[in-house]
């Protein structure tokens, strides 16, 4: 057990004998404040302060719970490492609605998210489907490198392509080409709204437009586009703002607009369906342009160099370095790479769970970190390679130091409820990167299956033997193929959770409540708590863990939403 601090143990006796003692009717006879000596009276108005609100009195209340710099350090503490369920936040004083709380937040330097969730590059939990769905609600997807730089480039496009502004690099073809020229682009990309220039490339004279209701009755696949192409077109002049051009696609009732230059030639096309996404998902993650936000993991062996250059041609916001211990030569010979080549890429490295590892990763140039190391549910990192530290105290201790760079650190690993993301946000992380949480949507890769009557989804982890045969084997093997694999995971199944667009609000709102409950309007009025001893936390006994939960009871059905 860990001692109580002297300061803390006197304070409470102090003031028991105090209250004790005190209880004269004469306000002479005790040494206490006349606000003080009112509220002993039961005088209630002089409870509030003039703002309405209740100024903890320390004559009358001692400091409940520990500091995080008692509960994580400090000489009179033992040698123990903390995982989220060994901690409970103490609550705060209330004085906002739950849906006044801010959860927007910063995944790197100088990207900034609506909400603090990130889905992990794992092959059974984000490719384009996920990445999509995640910015949509405000978060960020990093998509896998568990498949050929082609194929993870294809995602990435799929991902930017989603939700546009202005886009300024549309599939154009020429009035020669044909019908099935646009039926190939439609299978492949989801869309037929295509421009036809003079010679099928932005810049040129725009001549026409094709879209589904010029192809839809179409017999013959090889008819040249010049026969069925719409040429009376409303189109919009630059210079044109975004919402200008808003204005003029909602009033014309269309579904594509395109914007020319003064001399007719193709600049930018804007399209209605955008519009929509406009209006239902008004948080979403965007870059400059309005395209959706999208990252990839890659690793760091040298083939990885060329797969980051496809990927950044695709249009990629943020690379991840996946690998599981980060602190490595080869990870740093990465990173400084990256930010010589691509300057105005922002760079992700990890997993650390150490100031060291932070630091020397910071000094190499990354712009968010990523912390854990065998937490995860589907990771057997500790068990077989004895490495790695408890998850509250990895994110607390690394998020320490990295504030001082103004380097923001992502918690992953160890979240499996919305309890464990307010704990990880808490700890001083500003994202929380989740595998287990959302596998099982409809949004992750694979297909759902049955077993006993449950409808199951596969998943596995990065280290797994399976995931390994794929080609994860680098995230753990840097320098070439072992001659034998060794698992640093599991594969399993998860039960069906539906579709994000139930499943995220939900993990929304537990978020918003536990950050109500302890007092803190915004992530940001969080960290500030943590770092200056407002926000308090206990540790708990094993019996403690086992009452936080559902107890005593000879069935019940644990329903999320």
């Amino acid at each position: 057990r860990r001692p109580v601090p002297d300061s803390l143990l006197y304070t409470s006796c102090t003031t028991m004998a105090s209250l004790a003692v005190s209880t004269s009717d004469d306000p002479a006879s005790n040494a206490y404040s006349p606000r003080s000596t009112a509220i002993l009276k039961g005088d209630t108005d002089a409870v509030p302060d003039a703002n309405g609100e209740v100024p903890e009195d320390t004559e009358l209340v001692s400091a409940d719970g520990y500091a995080a710099t008692e509960v994580f350090g400090g000489k009179s503490l033992s040698c123990l490492g903390y995982t989220y369920d060994d901690i409970i936040l103490l609550p705060g004083h209330i004085n906002f609605g739950v849906d006044e709380v801010d959860l927007t937040t910063r995944f790197t330097r100088k990207i900034a998210l609506g909400l603090p969730f990130v889905s992990s590059p794992m092959d059974t939990v984000t490719e384009h489907m996920m990445a999509i769905m995640m910015a949509l609600h405000g978060g960020l997807g990093i998509i896998h490198y568990n498949m050929t730089v082609e194929e993870q480039a294809k995602e990435v496009r799929k991902c930017k392509k989603y939700k546009n502004g202005f886009i300024t690099d549309p599939f154009t073809l020429t009035p020669e080409h044909v019908v099935a020229d646009v039926q190939r682009i439609k299978e492949t990309y989801g869309f037929a709204g295509i421009p036809i220039t003079e010679d099928g490339k932005m810049g040129s004279k725009l001549v026409g437009m094709v879209t589904n209701r010029d192809i839809d009755f179409v017999e013959d696949p090889e008819t040249p586009l010049k026969d069925i192409m719409s040429t009376n077109l409303i189109k919009a002049t630059e210079p044109v703002t975004l919402t200008e051009a808003n204005t003029i696609l909602r009033d014309s009732k269309k579904g594509k607009l395109p914007v020319v230059d003064a001399d007719g030639n193709l600049v930018s096309l804007i399209s209605r369906t955008d519009l929509m996404k406009n209006r239902d998902y008004p948080t979403a993650s965007k870059d400059a342009t309005g395209q959706l936000l999208c990252g990839c993991a890659v690793g760091t062996r040298p083939g990885d160099r060329v797969r980051l250059d496809a990927l950044v041609k695709a249009g990629i916001d943020v690379v991840v370095i996946d690998s599981s211990q980060g602190d490595s030569v080869y990870q740093l010979d990465m990173i400084r790479w990256i930010k010589e080549t691509y300057p105005g890429l922002q760079v992700v490295g990890g997993n650390v769970v150490t100031q060291s590892q932070a630091l020397h990763l910071i000094q190499a140039g990354v712009d968010g970190l990523r912390v854990g190391m065998g937490s995860g549910s589907i990771c057997t990192t500790q068990e077989v390679c004895a490495v790695g530290r408890p998850q509250a105290s990895a994110v607390y201790n690394v998020a320490k130091l990295a504030r001082r760079f103004g380097v923001p650190i992502t918690a992953d690993g160890g979240t499996a409820s919305t309890g464990h993301i307010v704990k990880a946000l808490s700890m001083g992380a500003s994202c929380t990167m989740m595998g287990s949480l959302l596998a099982g949507t409809e949004e992750t890769p694979g297909e759902y299956f049955f077993q006993d009557g449950v409808r199951l989804k596969r998943y596995r982890g990065m280290g797994s033997i399976d995931a390994m045969q794929q080609g994860s084997e680098k995230r753990y093997n840097w320098t070439g193929k072992a001659a034998v694999k060794v698992a640093q995971g599991v594969s399993g199944a998860v039960v069906d959770k539906g579709s994000l667009k139930r499943y995220i609000p939900y993990l929304t709102q537990g978020t918003r409540h536990g950050l109500q409950d302890m007092g803190a309007i915004s992530v940001a009025e969080m960290h500030d708590s943590l770092y200056n001893g407002k926000l308090r936390i206990e540790l708990r006994s094993p019996a403690a863990q086992r009452e936080g939960g559902v107890h005593n009871l000879y069935s019940y059905e644990k329903r999320l939403f």
